[in-house]
């Protein structure tokens, strides 16, 4: 009876090893989304930061709960046609809750001999790292690179989503914006429905002012 037992302790044992590796985690898109532009809401949002950023898509709205007076800082005292955005944003949402984590790129460059002190001194105070890169060198500029945490929230599309695309030419290049979930996922079962992006609970949609064109034209050169 002894070994019996034992045996049948040893086989549960093997059978939950077995069922533990059969589980594996992996990367799981919750959205691909397009950007359009970058904006602040036209009217507060209730629940969010009076300095909220908007990221702009053709399918959702993601307004920043941090990083977005960086954003702002950022986009409004530097000449916006020197801006260049990364064009991937990729985004991570852990619980897939409506909410969303991940960082902002950015870089700033023009030509050395445009460059004044005051413009050096807003580097060092805002966390922007010289990356000047060969192109750059080639023609006499310097690139300066930001990087910005930020945390936000998913809404619908703004309101005004067609008067803004009817404002901006199309991108030459695609910007897209992902959102992404680590997802458990069972080996043996080859019938797991894929998530879809959950948007904030109660949010609704809402104008955006948004921000000079010309960081559009940059962002497409």
């Amino acid at each position: 009876m002894l070994l019996l037992s034992s045996g049948c302790a040893t086989t549960e044992l093997m059978e939950s090893k077995s069922s533990q590796s059969s589980r594996n985690s992996s990367k799981q898109v919750l959205v691909d989304d397009q950007l359009v532009a970058f904006g602040r809401p036209a009217q507060a949002l209730p629940n969010m930061p009076a300095s909220s950023v908007v990221i702009v898509g053709e399918k959702n709205s993601y307004v920043l709960t941090q990083g977005g007076p960086e954003m702002v800082n950022i986009l409004t005292n530097l000449t916006p046609k020197n801006i260049q955005v990364d064009s991937d944003m990729t985004f991570y949402s852990p619980r897939n809750d409506g909410y969303f984590q991940g960082e902002m790129k950015m870089s700033y460059a023009k030509l050395k001999d445009e460059f004044k002190r005051s413009d050096y001194q807003f580097f060092l105070q805002n966390g922007g790292k010289e990356c000047t890169d060969a192109s750059d060198q080639r023609i006499g500029a310097q690139r300066f690179c930001f990087t910005v945490p930020i945390k936000g929230a998913v809404y619908p599309a703004v309101s005004n989503l067609s008067l803004i695309q009817s404002k901006y030419s199309a991108l030459s290049k695609p910007y897209p914006v992902t959102i992404y979930t680590q997802s458990q996922t069972a080996a043996r079962s080859g019938n797991n429905a894929a998530e879809k992006l959950v948007l904030l609970p109660f949010a609704l949609a809402f104008d955006v002012v948004t921000f000079p064109i010309q960081l559009i034209g940059a962002m497409s050169e």
